[in-house]
């Protein structure tokens, strides 16, 4: 949805070489946090992956020594805080580190998704950039990010098998699930469970399909717009490499107007009660479907995500048959 509140973050382009400096700081501090704990919960299942993970935490440790060396020397003790939530253009990180299941393919996405938004971070902040130390460093550690997104790929291949490398390694298929999957399956949850309540409540006030579509096809277009406008200025893609902020608009607001239009559908029927089952059963099937990309690109239990939309939309469903039967 569309904010309603001022964004207060700084945009990138108006850092300040001390203010890039000590972002970077932050970011390394928390990546070799974040390795570190990859690599403890994973050292009992795979322990090569684990012992890869504190070699990578170690080189973040190294990173960020080496970035407070050229700062304390630039700028003084006095530490810049600022974060990635301050910056505009930096993706919040979904924490699976701190799911009770952590899987070594979610382990292995989130590594390729840090280092590839770091390695673009350091590009960034590198060409803003005139200090000639400051610049060379930054250089130097954009180039070693690449190097870790690298290896990403060379996590336990012999646990995936062959299928298992070619499908996971491969960087477009992550940049589809950046672009179109991610931003496509927020919208498609939004879709089809917000429009839920205003199309039953209106189905059951009126008993008239085709105002209950008119009121749907409403719902729908309207929250497709405001979900694709809301994605879109998100962030631009070229700190978090997450592709055009265009084509994840596209796939979030075309999503969401599907997932509302699903269920709207129906009550192009003139009977009202048959209308009615059609688009409950077009519901579940939306729910499932949800659950079912959930699984299949973002990780998540099947039964565990059947759990989250399901609820998520049963308590939308009756909240609108009860206000559209009041």
């Amino acid at each position: 949805m569309l904010r309603l509140w001022p964004d207060n973050r700084r945009d990138f382009s108006s850092l300040s070489e001390r203010e890039i400096l000590a972002l970077a700081i932050a970011a390394e501090e928390e990546d070799g946090r974040i390795y570190s704990e990859f690599a403890t919960r994973l050292a009992d299942a795979y322990p090569g992956s684990a012992a890869l993970f504190e070699g990578m935490a170690a080189e973040e440790d190294e990173h960020r020594r080496r970035l407070l060396d050229l700062y304390v020397a630039r700028f003084g003790t006095r530490l810049v805080p600022i974060r990635r939530e301050h910056v505009r253009g930096f993706l919040a990180r979904k924490p699976v580190w701190l799911q009770k299941t952590l899987t070594l393919e979610q382990a292995r996405q989130q590594i390729w998704e840090m280092e590839e938004g770091a390695y673009r971070f350091y590009l960034a902040a590198a060409e803003r950039t005139r200090d000639i130390a400051i610049r060379k460093l930054l250089g130097d550690l954009a180039a070693a990010e690449k190097g870790h997104a690298r290896r990403a790929d060379q996590i336990d291949e012999a646990v995936l098998g062959e299928a298992g490398r070619e499908k996971e390694s491969n960087e477009a298929h992550r940049q589809f699930v950046l672009t179109y999957v991610q931003p496509g399956l927020a919208g498609l949850m939004d879709g089809s469970v917000s429009t839920l309540a205003p199309v039953f409540a209106a189905a059951f006030a009126t008993g008239d399909t085709h105002q209950t579509f008119l009121v749907g096809l409403a719902a729908a277009v309207g929250a497709g717009i405001s979900m694709g406008f809301t994605e879109a200025a998100s962030d631009d893609g070229k700190l978090t490499g997450r592709g055009s902020p265009v084509k994840r608009g596209l796939a979030a607001g075309i999503m969401t107007a599907l997932g509302g239009l699903g269920h709207a559908l129906p009550y192009l029927i003139n009977d009202f009660t048959l209308a009615t089952a059609i688009a409950i059963v077009v519901v579940l099937i939306e729910l499932w479907a949800i659950a079912f990309i959930q699984k299949r690109y973002m990780q998540t239990p099947f039964w565990r995500a059947v759990m989250q939309v399901v609820l998520g939309g049963s308590l939308v469903f009756a909240a609108g048959i009860l206000i559209g039967s009041a």
